[in-house]
């Protein structure tokens, strides 16, 4: 039997009450008839007119943009970017929110989460409420921090780069992306095309003046002549295998940290903002208090950033374990740490590799896992290893709170959990919490 199809609502425009802010960069308003929508460019507390851009009759919830602001929140500001607002770029979020606004946005968010997922309160979390900007982020309403240290651009069939659309494959064509690092806008991708071509990633190496572009042909398309404002390195990522092959220059960037050059390769992961890294170790460190002979974890380690600075602390009596399931990364690791014969970085899935180490007993661990978070079996794994601190670096709060309830289970609370503002202009928000044993 064949079902009618249910009328898509996209286009339907609704004046509602915006509501509190939600995690993803939008907050929730109800139609008439009790709907949910999730409302992009609104701000908690206006009135706007909201027209759907998905969903259907009987959905569970509807996503809409605020296409006409009927009373405006006090901390809305005119979006910086022009290329910002319904419709446009989908690179952020907050454009339109004062820079101090954000922050509290995404602190309401942070604190939503722990509330829901993990049943903690801001003080039981040991959170003072607040998320903090990275030195030198602070600035006034209408201005925008340059931070982006990585920019991916997506590149239309006109060979033009650009950057997508929110949940859209559509490119909004730019000629400047406000919150690219100068080191990254410096090197002109988006005055030039680029045939053939279907993204197009720049790197800027922090503490070094190391370039790099990486290039995704679209099938069956001819590699272009780069040829840039300033030096660069040139990656491409393989049609079929979809590895990164060097063409010219350097298969990897220097970044500098925690005192340190690290080798990064293949476009491997590092903190997008110039600050980040040095912030994240501090806090980290901060946290565990690590001691002269401890054995420490460092899981989802990349490349060595925090098994590097562990090692430093814990001295020639101390030991680290790094695991990390990315190859190269690994390989990087190895080399970042050579002259660390107290540190052992281990390749696979850190589920998988934990068990078979013989590991029993450790006084430290650091976490960061990817953006799903650490799971279950790991969370109770390392609990059974009973460490004196665990510290837990997060780029979701959803992931972290969950991950936070699966720890209480276990007998581990957070005694500390700080906030920052590392994506500014984005709904993207790091916190590191630092967790010991309930008793």
């Amino acid at each position: 039997m064949q079902t009618e199809p249910v009328p898509s609502l996209v286009g339907r425009e609704y004046e509602v009450e915006v509501g509190p802010v939600a995690h993803g960069g939008h907050c929730v308003a109800r139609t008439d008839g009790g709907q949910v929508l999730f409302v992009r460019h609104a701000l908690p507390g206006e009135r706007v007119v909201a027209r759907v851009t998905e969903g259907e009759e009987g959905a569970r919830f509807l996503r809409a943009d605020a296409v006409r602001v009927l009373t405006a929140s006090k901390d809305r500001v005119e979006a910086p970017c022009p290329y910002a607002g319904p419709g446009r770029c989908g690179g952020c979020d907050w454009q339109h929110a004062a820079p101090g606004a954000q922050r509290r946005l995404k602190a309401a968010v942070v604190a939503e989460q722990l509330a829901r997922l993990a049943g903690l309160t801001p003080d039981e979390a040991g959170w003072d409420g607040t998320v903090a900007p990275a030195p030198g982020d602070k600035v006034a309403k209408g201005e925008v921090p340059a931070w982006r240290t990585r920019v991916q651009y997506a590149i239309d069939a006109e060979g033009r780069a650009g950057l997508r659309r929110h949940r859209s494959h559509d490119v909004e064509v730019i000629d400047h992306c406000m919150i690219a690092a100068p080191e990254v806008s410096e090197l002109g991708v988006e005055t030039r095309t680029w045939p053939d071509m279907a993204t197009v990633e720049a790197i800027a190496a922090t503490g070094s003046h190391d370039r790099q572009v990486i290039l995704t042909p679209r099938p069956g398309g001819r590699l272009p002549i780069v040829a840039l404002d300033r030096p660069v390195s040139v990656q491409r990522i393989g049609e079929r295998d979809k590895a990164v092959h060097r063409v010219h220059g350097r298969p990897f960037v220097r970044e500098r940290a925690a005192g340190r050059t690290w080798r990064v390769g293949d476009g491997g992961f590092w903190q997008v903002h110039p600050k980040a890294a040095d912030l994240l170790v501090e806090a980290v460190m901060q946290g565990l208090m690590p001691r002269k002979g401890d054995m420490a974890l460092d899981l989802y380690c990349g490349v060595g950033l925090f098994a590097g600075a562990l090692a430093e602390r814990v001295g020639e009596r101390g030991a680290v374990l790094g695991v990390e399931s990315s190859r190269r990364a690994v390989e990087d690791a190895r080399h970042n740490l050579q002259d660390l014969d107290r540190v052992r970085i281990e390749q696979g899935k850190v589920e998988q590799v934990l068990p078979r180490t013989g590991i029993s007993e450790v006084d430290l661990v650091v976490l960061d896992p990817p953006r799903a978070g650490a799971g279950h079996p790991t969370v109770r794994h390392l609990a059974g290893l009973a460490p004196r601190r665990i510290a837990y670096v997060a780029c979701d709060p959803a992931a972290l709170a969950r991950d936070l309830a699966w720890f209480a289970e276990e007998g581990y609370r957070p005694v500390t959990l700080r906030a920052f503002d590392l994506f500014p202009m984005t709904h993207h928000v790091e916190c590191v919490a630092i967790l010991a044993p309930a008793k």
